[in-house]
C-alpha cells in the first residue's frame, strides 16, 4: 500500500484531532470542499467513502492522481459543481472558509450538502490580532475568535456545536516559522486575494516522503501534549450538527 502524502507539521496537529472526531462519528460518506493536494483527503479516503471538490487546477490534478485509486472521487471545481440533491455524512473543511469573502454564504451552501442529522468539521486560523505575512501570502480574508466561529455555526441553523483551539504550544512556533519566510516572498500588489487562495493548498507543503517521517515522528508528543489546553493555540477546529428536523438558518 503507497503511504499517504506528507503533512505539514501544523497539518499533522490538525489531523490528529480531526481522525479521532471521524473515527467517532463514523460516517457513511464524506465530503471535503477545498482538499488542495489531497493529503489529508487520501486519508480520509480511508475512513469512509470519499469525495472531494477542489478549485485549483494543478492542485486537483494532483489530488485526483492521489485519491483516486483509493476509490475517491475528486471533482474540478467549486462545491457548486456537486450534484444539487447529493448530501453526505460529514462535510469538511480544513483552511477553507477563510479564503472566503463571504464566508456566511459559503457555510450555508455547505450546510445544504450534509444529510439532517449528519455533521460538519471544519478548521480556520484563530484569533484575528494574529493576523499576519503568512496570512496575507496564501490569501486569507481573516481569522476568527472560537465566538466568530460559532455564531457563524449557529446562524446557518447548526447545533450541538463544539468548538475548540488546537496547536498548542507548537503551533505558535511554526506560525512564527511561517511569518518569517511569507515576509521574504509576499505578493505583489497584481496578485488578489483570490489568485492567492488558489495557490494556497501548494504554499509551506513538503515534498519528499522522508521530511514527512521527520515531520511526523517530531511532531507527535505535541500532537497528544496540544489537548492539555484546548483554550489555546493559533487554530480552531469546529464540529456541528443539521438538525434532522425542525431548525431552519437564520
Amino acid at each position: 500500500m503507497t503511504a499517504a502524502p506528507p503533512l505539514t507539521p501544523q497539518a499533522r496537529l490538525r489531523w490528529h484531532i480531526v481522525r479521532q472526531e471521524v473515527q467517532r462519528l463514523a460516517p457513511a460518506s464524506i465530503l471535503e470542499v477545498g482538499c488542495g493536494l489531497g493529503s489529508v483527503g487520501t486519508r480520509l479516503a480511508g475512513l469512509a467513502p470519499y469525495t472531494a471538490a477542489e478549485p485549483d487546477e494543478l492542485s486537483w490534478s494532483v489530488a485526483h492522481e492521489r485519491i483516486t485509486p483509493l476509490g475517491g472521487e475528486v471533482l474540478h471545481g467549486y462545491h457548486s459543481v456537486l450534484p444539487a440533491d447529493r448530501t453526505y455524512d460529514l462535510v469538511c473543511a480544513f483552511e477553507v472558509l477563510e479564503h472566503i469573502d463571504d464566508d456566511v454564504a459559503a457555510l450555508g451552501d455547505w450546510v445544504t450538502k450534509i444529510r439532517p442529522g449528519g455533521h460538519i468539521l471544519l478548521s480556520v486560523p484563530a484569533d484575528p490580532a494574529r493576523f499576519g505575512p503568512a496570512d496575507t501570502l496564501v490569501g486569507h480574508f481573516r481569522r476568527y475568535t472560537a465566538e466568530d466561529l460559532r455564531d457563524r455555526l449557529s446562524a446557518a441553523g447548526l447545533d450541538q456545536i463544539d468548538v475548540r483551539h488546537y496547536g498548542w504550544p507548537l503551533g505558535f512556533l511554526l506560525e512564527n516559522v511561517r511569518n518569517r519566510m511569507a515576509s521574504r516572498r509576499e505578493p505583489g500588489a497584481a496578485s488578489t486575494t483570490e489568485e492567492r487562495t488558489h495557490t494556497s493548498g501548494r504554499t509551506f507543503q513538503p515534498k519528499a516522503a522522508v521530511a514527512g517521517a521527520v515531520i511526523s515522528v517530531g511532531v507527535a508528543p505535541f500532537a497528544v501534549l496540544q489537548q492539555l489546553r484546548r483554550d489555546a493555540g493559533p487554530g480552531l477546529i469546529a464540529i456541528a450538527r443539521r438538525p434532522s428536523i425542525g431548525r431552519q438558518p437564520a
